[in-house]
């Protein structure tokens, strides 16, 4: 028997398999530079570009997705970060969040599930890997047993 599998995603290797991602960006498209970075290390990508849209999907549905990513520099509000962590503290959500934004003075991967994990902007993509393997962790160890 022969087994082949390639391990060249377009400069990224897989990290899951189709883990359920809702991108959170103001562009909007399918075809964001985010999502499509998302999509390469193994996310299945839903796009939204309204903020409360979002926090609406994952309060009504907390199931829907594995994991929610937000830009929030493109979202246009100095605040997004608060609003998010704020109103998800408050539903309770147990939804990992990543946050990304300039506006952030270094990298942060919190030991707690309930914080989210804070990437500032211009992310790399070794940092996006790594703040969703982070993000992750409880999905991925579940998934090895």
């Amino acid at each position: 028997m022969q087994a082949f599998h390639s391990f060249d995603f377009g400069g990224a290797v897989r990290i899951g398999h189709a883990f359920r991602v809702l991108c959170v960006t103001g562009t909007g498209t399918e075809a964001a530079p985010l999502a499509g970075r998302l999509g390469a290390l193994g996310g299945r990508i839903e796009t939204e570009s309204e903020l409360y849209a979002a926090l609406s999907v994952v309060i009504d549905d907390p199931g829907g997705c594995d994991i929610l990513v937000f830009d929030c520099d493109s979202l246009g509000a100095d605040d997004v970060a608060q609003v998010v962590t704020r109103t998800l503290r408050a539903v309770q959500s147990r939804v990992p969040v990543v946050l990304i934004s300039a506006g952030f003075p270094t990298h942060v991967f919190p030991d707690a599930r309930e914080e989210p994990i804070l990437l500032r902007a211009p992310v790399s993509d070794l940092s996006l890997r790594i703040g969703c393997e982070h993000a992750l962790r409880d999905l991925i160890r579940w998934a090895a047993a």
